[in-house]
């Protein structure tokens, strides 16, 4: 088949495409165009090109800060402890609701799970106060109630970050869990009814037939959830977050925010968006990497 007579028969299918190309280049690759600034002494008048070349100075001023530091070592605990409680959650759910033979509940179990990942950030944070507030939170009004010390769930740091995982895990889990179900549909059902004859026992055929069918799955996503171990999203720590805790709440989200958009010191502030850029990268490569000679599972 020729090349005119392949794209006239399949046309439909690039037309496809457009759209997320667009997007990709729009928005992922046309502001990569900015990163020139962490090279200059922007000025927002100026403009990119105008702006005085400075060369590696801002780097040199950012890995100076001591709160670039802080930011760094409280953005990699929270994605590390992250990863340690909500990346298993969703794999849990979705075998439990694989295993689960009355429909309806299944159902309505699933839509329970998944409406907490369409609910903001902002309106999760009010209900986080609402629940978890010293003062006048749900949970502490009936601790106090029963004659006991309030706990300070937001107001401490170690409780605070509790709060902060079991949060982000309720929220999350949902959503990942629909990845893991429609991976398990595609694993053949006639491995569960031969392991069934054989006298395999539930938790039997979920160790050696729907664990193994997941493996490919369960490493794409751990391979991805390492690429995002040095960049963090802005709202969840700043909506739960506090001067209180701020020892631990602080990223380099939040510490991009401040310099940036507060200060007005955009150079800042893309230096520390390209450091969080390269080292995920870096990141992704390694981790991409180890799982292949480990596992013979990989993205590339």
């Amino acid at each position: 088949m020729s090349l005119n007579a392949y794209f006239r028969r399949y046309w439909q299918l690039y037309a496809l495409l457009v759209l997320p190309l667009a997007y990709f280049i729009i928005f992922k690759y046309g502001p990569m165009y900015g990163i020139q600034i962490a090279f200059k002494d922007f000025n927002f008048f100026q403009g990119i090109m105008g702006s005085e070349w400075i060369g590696l100075e801002a780097f040199k001023e950012v890995f100076g800060m001591r709160d670039f530091y802080l930011t760094l070592r409280n953005t990699l605990m929270l994605n590390f402890l992250d990863l340690l409680v909500s990346f298993p959650a969703p794999l849990i759910l979705a075998i439990m609701l694989y295993e689960m033979r009355t429909l309806w509940f299944k159902k309505l179990s699933q839509t329970i799970l998944y409406i907490p990942h369409f609910i903001s950030w902002v309106i999760i944070g009010g209900i986080v106060y609402q629940v978890f507030g010293t003062q006048s939170g749900m949970i502490n009004n009936l601790i106090t109630s029963m004659g006991f010390e309030a706990i300070p769930f937001l107001t401490d740091k170690n409780d605070w970050l509790i709060t902060y995982l079991l949060v982000g895990m309720w929220q999350s889990a949902g959503w990942g869990t629909i990845i893991y179900l429609a991976a398990l549909t595609g694993i053949n059902k006639e491995l569960f009814e031969a392991a069934g004859i054989d006298g395999a026992g539930r938790f039997k055929r979920i160790w050696h037939i729907t664990l193994p069918g997941l493996k490919s799955t369960i490493v794409v996503l751990l391979i991805i959830n390492l690429g995002h171990m040095i960049s963090i999203g802005f709202e969840r720590p700043y909506v739960i977050g506090n001067l209180a805790v701020r020892e631990y709440s602080d990223v380099l989200s939040t510490f991009v925010y401040r310099i940036g958009l507060q200060s007005g010191q955009y150079t800042l502030a893309t230096v520390v968006g390209l450091f969080q850029a390269v080292v995920g990268l870096v990141f992704v490569l390694g981790a991409n990497y180890a799982s292949k000679k480990l596992t013979d599972e990989s993205i590339l």
